[in-house]
């Protein structure tokens, strides 16, 4: 399909700097294919009403990690500042991560990591990495001086928290992103991008969720830097995933499995539950156990096996992100939705409101 098709116009100021307080108390657009009004104003508490007792939601429980790594970069006697976004682990002491700049980092060249508070004398406030290969859009592959909880360790100390450049670039990070910028349920460290729709629950509205009847039931996809790059291809044949990991459980996939034996639905909490559920399914939809990577690119024409509402926020123009709700509700009743959404003053990205999807067909 032509790129072009998925393109809308957003202004500036629809974008969310900071998410809504308390996290429940953002907007939620529901939208349904096939009502005969598809569009309805609500709010995120509305879940306990819009969800019915038997109903599953799917969370992605991936932490996300202080990704963003400044650095020098050494050519003999001469050296440079570059900044170094992580994106995928490959190994104990490797990483894919993009550069900045990138052209000027060549295989073989080793990059020093410091943090301004260390001294430059200390050898804990030091992180080596050496470039071992280059690809395409900055990507680049780096094998570190430390290894395992090690190199988590100085990451952790070393790295800065990844906000979207959407944010980042009208605002530094701060204390409050820390907090922010997690789920609640976070307990894996390895993304470097929250799961966005994770954001808005509170302790309070997932023991309402319990009380209804709602279960929970946690996947992990450790979400790379890839999510924010634009599809800049002019077809969407042509554009190229990068490859996420993910599991989902013997016990998760059973246990979703008998949820949709009863006739509950599985309400997938953000794009990268979605993509990882559909990534575990067969044919006939039945949910199999599933670790590993996963690169689907979900457009319009897909058909959905498993999931039957999506939650999500609202995504970029172009974005893979967009041709996926597109995919699940149809291009024309999504950029409807997106329309009425500009006009109705939300939030978006990822400190923005949600919506509530249900499949089209």
């Amino acid at each position: 399909m032509n790129v072009d098709l998925f393109d809308f116009d957003l202004p500036e100021e629809r974008i969310a700097l900071r998410p809504a307080s308390p996290r429940d108390a953002a907007r939620l657009l529901v939208v349904r294919p096939n009502a005969p009004q598809p569009l309805e104003d609500r709010g995120i508490r509305d879940l306990l009403s819009l969800l019915q007792p038997g109903d599953a939601l799917v969370l992605n429980d991936t932490r996300v990690i202080p990704s963003r790594l400044r650095g020098r970069r050494y050519r003999g006697e001469d050296s440079a500042r570059v900044e170094i976004m992580l994106h995928k682990r490959e190994s104990e002491d490797r990483w894919l991560a993009f550069a900045r700049p990138a052209k000027k980092l060549a295989v073989g060249e080793r990059v020093v990591f410091d943090s301004e508070a260390a001294s430059n004398a200390c050898e804990l406030g030091r992180l080596h990495a050496e470039v071992i290969a280059k690809g395409e859009g900055g990507e680049v592959e780096l094998q570190f001086s430390l290894t395992g909880a090690y190199l988590d360790e100085a990451i952790e100390r070393l790295g800065e928290l990844p906000l979207p450049p959407y944010i980042a670039g009208k605002r530094p990070t701060d204390s409050a992103d820390t907090t922010d910028y997690q789920t609640n349920f976070a307990r894996k460290d390895g993304a470097v991008a929250a799961p966005t729709a994770g954001l808005h629950f509170t302790p309070e509205l997932l023991a309402a969720l319990d009380a209804r009847g709602v279960s929970r039931h946690f996947v992990t996809l450790h979400v790379g830097a890839g999510t924010f790059l634009p599809v800049k291809a002019d077809d969407t044949d042509e554009h190229r995933m990068h490859a996420e990991w993910g599991t989902v459980s013997p016990e998760t996939a059973a246990a979703l499995n008998a949820v949709k034996a009863k006739g509950g639905r599985i309400v997938c909490v953000g794009t990268t539950s979605l993509r990882l559920i559909e990534s575990a399914a067969a044919e006939d939809g039945t949910i199999r156990p599933f670790s590993g990577d996963t690169a689907i690119f979900i457009t319009p024409g897909y058909r959905f096996r498993a999931v039957d509402l999506l939650m999500t926020n609202f995504h970029l123009p172009r974005s893979t992100l967009f041709m996926l709700v597109s995919a699940f509700c149809g291009l024309d009743v999504m950029k409807r939705a997106y329309a009425h959404a500009i006009a109705a003053n939300y939030r978006f990205y990822s400190y923005g409101d949600g919506s509530l999807l249900f499949r089209a067909g």
